[in-house]
């Protein structure tokens, strides 16, 4: 029979109530009581149910967090940073994938409110948001990431890509290059919209130059970088240099060039961003824009906290920046910006002599 508060109170010779003080960590029992009711739990491994007494103060200590691909490595790295922060403050966590689908984020949103949580992270894009009006309704703070906007209970992270996509591209202008590509996100996301539009901006920026056919979008997956990087080296005329959304379409570009014989970064440099762990492994190792995750992950229990003592008021903006990493996928332009082109399916690497 599974030990109870009752069972702990009648062998300490205590009220049931003071053994809930004890395990609620109130001062209002003695130091000598206090050290008698937790000697006997240690001895008996009893483990108290918490949840009533929870729900009771209107917390049940457990936070949620939404993603909209548990698969991707940086999602995945996330989860696990965050859940050891709410674990260091005795809290747990809530996960729940949408896969990129509305009706899921809708259920998850949904599981939020039945688990009763603290406080959600919702790190879907603008367009697979659900109203998260009922969250803040029923007194749960909500953070977002990147919709640039905030509301009452409502806070919002912001990855500084401007900046970032000003390191990345002025690291290829230093390089020499003048042309570059890029390979997008999912056609109709805001942060797809974000990361194409400040990596135009950063173009212009630097005086260089970029084409409408080597602008692809993808999907900020490895398939998606495969499909984009062929697209661009369909093209009659290539670029010496692609940025791409995240590192899993890097990859994918990696790979599509090695399947074309073409050497990276010799005849094209690809850049990447979010700098997963495995961006150090691949061949050749990724330059591409780091962004903490740990630093992330405290922006996100930090919001929370906020929201949950000023839940009346708007929401707080919160900017998460970025840095570059510079590995070995990116190096001077073909020389004399020789093209590479496409004859009869096979690729071949056209330069001017020196």
């Amino acid at each position: 029979m599974p030990l109870n508060i009752r069972q702990v109170a009648k062998l300490a010779g205590v009220s049931n109530a003071t053994v809930s003080r004890v395990i609620n960590g109130s001062d209002l029992v003695t130091p000598e009581t206090t050290q008698r009711i937790r000697r006997i739990i240690q001895e008996l491994n009893f483990v108290p149910n918490r949840s009533a007494a929870h729900f009771k103060r209107g917390k049940s200590q457990i936070y949620g967090i939404i993603v909209p691909d548990l698969t991707n490595p940086f999602f995945m790295e996330m989860v696990k940073i965050f859940e050891e922060l709410l674990v260091e403050n005795e809290l747990e966590l809530l996960v729940a994938n949408t896969d990129f689908h509305s009706s899921r984020t809708q259920r998850s949103i949904h599981r939020m409110l039945l688990r009763r949580v603290d406080g959600v992270a919702f790190l879907c894009s603008e367009q697979q948001a659900a109203s998260l009006e009922s969250l803040v309704q029923n007194r749960i703070p909500v953070v977002t990431t990147d919709h640039h906007r905030t509301a009452i209970g409502i806070s919002d992270i912001v990855v500084n890509f401007r900046d970032g996509m000003s390191q990345i591209v002025g690291h290829l202008k230093e390089l020499g290059h003048q042309n570059i590509g890029f390979i997008g996100g999912s056609e109709g996301l805001a942060t797809s919209r974000d990361r194409r539009d400040t990596f135009l901006n950063a173009v212009v920026k630097f005086g260089m130059s970029s084409r409408d056919r080597w602008i692809v979008a993808g999907d900020y997956k490895i398939s998606g970088g495969t499909a984009g990087m062929e697209a661009i080296l369909d093209q009659d005329e290539v670029p010496t240099a692609i940025v791409t959304a995240n590192d899993l379409t890097a990859i994918g570009a990696l790979r599509k060039a090695h399947e074309k014989g073409i050497r990276i970064p010799e005849d094209i440099s690809v850049t990447g961003c979010d700098d997963l762990e495995i961006s150090d492994i691949v061949y050749p190792p990724l330059t591409t824009l780091r962004i903490s995750r740990r630093q992330y992950a405290q922006m996100l229990f930090d919001a929370l906290q906020i929201g949950a003592e000023e839940l009346s008021q708007p929401g707080k903006v919160f900017s998460l920046p970025m840095q570059i990493v510079i590995r070995q996928s990116t190096g001077p332009p073909r020389a004399h910006g020789g093209q590479i082109s496409l004859g009869n399916g096979a690729v071949t690497a056209t330069r001017t002599p020196r």
